[in-house]
């Protein structure tokens, strides 16, 4: 039996969604071929990075490739020199940043190289600029994998031939948030965040960034009727916290928001969540939604995305319109009135993460990605526009 060597490259300092989701197939067995992952990162002098920690106790292979800033021209030969050395089968990369370095460095002719969307963030200026390295990037890759048909059209503006493009879905173990639905680990969580024994329990998780949108939903949160009590736990950190604080001092939320800040899992904070809330501006195939799918919370959403892909309005999800605040006060304050409904909304999505997005299946769709481009002759030589 053959394996595959697979050397993956991202940017990740945390356990973000790709790189959960990386970790998480390098973890997966696979058969005919097998598929042996390696991960390259990028570290600076002094920085801590929670994902190489997590990664080394997992037993996943990671190369640190040191930076002296976001635009070190050295990385670009000690990537080649990486690649030279390890002489993968595919190479896998991980954003815009880890797009460019694979082209410039030139792994994309030395191996079928695979890219790996997750859309865009949009916090300033500067991040636009950047953003559009992508359109010289991407054309070099032999495939671009993405997580919704948003995302797809989004790269084919961005010259991506369409017949490069796969749909690929995040998976999620069906078994999260079992552990955080203990009552007594659940009981000692709320009283370590001080949440009010009555308080009716509301979790955002993601990243602090303007494309979450947390206005909205703490707005929505201010409009709901004050019984039953609801208090916002904020999981995730981000550029966007000083805004998201003052907010919630501005609307009068201080009290009934609290803001975690980045922590190593979010799996025991579904223990004490009564609704997840989703209110992005833009998602892809968000890993909060499949983690609070297969921990059995309902959830309001955004229509946005590969959300509508994942979960159907009023079968596994209340969905509503972004940038929406009354809407989502409807759909949060519905959920909270019946608990029949917020039950047979949750059953439905457990069971929709459990045969749809189930890691095995998301690892057999990503091998035969792969084994496709290693028996295709022209594979290891994309053509360059």
């Amino acid at each position: 039996m053959r394996t595959v060597r697979l050397l993956a490259i991202l940017e990740a300092s945390t356990i973000t969604g790709p790189a959960k989701n990386l970790l998480q197939f390098a973890h997966e067995r696979t058969d005919d071929p097998a598929v042996r992952t390696e991960i390259a990162v990028f570290r600076r002098e002094g920085q801590s990075n929670l994902f190489i920690e997590t990664a080394g106790r997992e037993g996943v292979t990671v190369h640190a490739l040191r930076e002296a800033g976001r635009f070190d021209r050295a990385v670009i030969a000690a990537l080649r020199a990486l690649a030279a050395e390890l002489k993968p089968d595919i190479v896998q990369s991980h954003a815009v940043k880890s797009h460019f370095l694979v082209r410039a460095a030139g792994l994309d002719r030395m191996a079928p190289w695979v890219a790996f969307h997750h859309g865009y963030t949009w916090p300033d200026l500067r991040a636009r600029l950047y953003n559009q390295l992508d359109r010289w990037s991407l054309r070099a890759a032999r495939r671009a994998v993405t997580m919704s048909r948003p995302f797809r059209r989004e790269l084919i503006r961005r010259g991506v031939a369409p017949e490069r493009i796969e749909i690929v879905h995040n998976a999620i173990d069906p078994e999260w948030g079992s552990r955080g639905r203990r009552p007594e680990a659940a009981a000692a969580l709320r009283g370590e965040l001080k949440i009010a024994p009555e308080a009716r329990v509301l979790l955002i998780v993601g990243r602090l960034s303007t494309e979450k949108d947390h206005r909205t939903l703490m707005e929505a949160v201010r409009r709901l009727p004050s019984a039953p009590a609801a208090h916002l736990v904020i999981v995730g950190d981000g550029p966007e916290r000083p805004r998201i604080e003052e907010s919630a001092r501005s609307l009068g939320l201080a009290e009934r928001v609290t803001l975690t800040g980045q922590v190593d899992s979010a799996e025991p904070y579904y223990g004490i969540a009564d609704i997840c809330v989703l209110s992005s501006l833009s998602e892809g195939s968000p890993n909060a939604l499949l983690e609070a799918m297969a921990a059995g919370v309902p959830v309001v959403a955004t229509a946005v995305g590969g959300i509508p892909e994942i979960v159907a309005d009023g079968e596994s999800a209340l969905l509503i319109p972004p940038k929406d605040p009354a809407a989502m006060t409807g759909a949060v304050a519905a959920l909270l009135e019946d608990e029949g409904l917020a039950r047979k909304l949750a059953g439905r999505a457990r069971q929709l993460a459990v045969e749809r997005h189930a890691p095995e299946a998301r690892a057999r769709r990503l091998v035969e990605i792969y084994t496709r481009l290693l028996e295709d002759p022209r594979a290891g030589s994309a053509p360059i526009k």
